[in-house]
């Protein structure tokens, strides 16, 4: 599995936002749409996860996520793993390189934003407050240490 934190000039970036389009999730288009208009600058990355040039997932590194007011940064969102392959830990692992490439990056804390529950904690994110999303809806703040 080669995890590919990935800017517009990655040969893999059509492929990945041609997956993102066409995935079951309903965020999935709206991915495809922001890196379509290039909404990826400075230090944002697309991370898909490949296998056997395959795209089986996929996370972003971004400054802001959907909670317009939210004062933090860094956030690891939009994470998908396609269903066939699903219990291979695949989201745990691409968290960790987000992570990984963030700690590089001189960042001490990561943030998430979700609104599953008793998912991401078992990753070592503790939620720290919530906030109203852009289209309505209540989100939970994770946040977890680097390094």
């Amino acid at each position: 599995m080669e995890f590919r934190l990935m800017t517009q000039e990655d040969p893999w970036w059509a492929g990945v936002m041609a997956y993102a389009a066409a995935c079951p999730w309903s965020a999935g288009p709206a991915l495809a749409r922001d890196m379509e208009r290039g909404a990826f600058a400075g230090f944002e990355r697309v991370l898909a996860a490949i296998d056997g040039g395959r795209v089986c997932g996929f996370c972003t590194v971004t400054a802001r996520d959907c909670l317009p007011d939210a004062p933090y940064t860094p956030y690891i969102g939009f994470v998908f793993v396609d269903e066939a392959c699903r219990g291979h830990r695949l989201s745990e692992r691409m968290i960790r390189a987000a992570e990984a490439y963030l700690a590089q990056a001189g960042f001490c804390e990561v943030y998430l934003v979700s609104d599953h529950v008793n998912l991401y904690e078992k990753y070592g994110f503790e939620a720290i407050g919530q906030g109203r999303a852009f289209w309505g809806g209540m989100e939970t703040i994770y946040r977890r240490a680097l390094g």
